[in-house]
């Protein structure tokens, strides 16, 4: 099977963002930039947590402020999409609000969990996870009306920054368990 231009397009975006996550979080842990190794309280971990989802938490709001500021100048829209089709710019703007949504339910969990289950040295990694979060959801909301090629990179950063630190949770945490 060959895959189209834009399946080719979006390929690439992919594997590039999968690559910048995986070297984000694995440099993080192993270089420890922030020098979280000298906290060693769950009050440090909860702090980092806190600051950490600041710039997910931001693109959250900023997703539902764009809606509704929307919605509001738009009477066809007003009355919300459960009363109404919606035009164009309500659809993308949903989409928009609900695949931001979306992942962020994914990373605070992500990142709740890495932050009191992975050992200090390692917590630099979500700080650099959140700016990844905040360039992907940048790329990906200024490339999401120009199709898949242009808002793939976003996507995968946002998303690939968070699951890659979920599956270095589990494999570490399965690791502990069987040695």
């Amino acid at each position: 099977m060959s895959l189209s231009a834009k399946q080719l397009g979006v390929s690439k975006r992919m594997v590039f963002a999968l690559t910048v996550s995986a070297l984000t979080i694995a440099l993080g842990a192993y270089l420890d930039p922030f020098s979280y190794a000298k906290i060693i309280d769950i009050q440090g971990r909860i702090d980092i947590l806190g600051a950490s989802i600041i710039l997910p938490t931001l693109f959250l709001i900023v997703s539902i402020g764009r809606m509704a500021k929307f919605r509001f100048f738009s009477p066809d829209d007003i009355d919300g999409s459960g009363l109404t089709k919606g035009s164009e710019n309500a659809i993308v703007l949903q989409s928009l609000l609900q695949n931001t949504l979306e992942q962020f339910v994914i990373t605070v969990a992500v990142y709740t969990a890495w932050c009191f289950l992975m050992p200090v040295s390692f917590l630099s990694a979500i700080p650099l996870c959140s700016v990844l979060f905040a360039l992907g959801r940048t790329l990906f909301f200024k490339g999401y009306k120009k199709g898949a090629v242009s808002r793939a990179f976003g996507f995968a950063l946002t998303f690939y920054s968070t699951a890659l630190l979920f599956l270095f949770l589990c494999v570490y945490q399965a690791w502990a368990i069987v040695s």
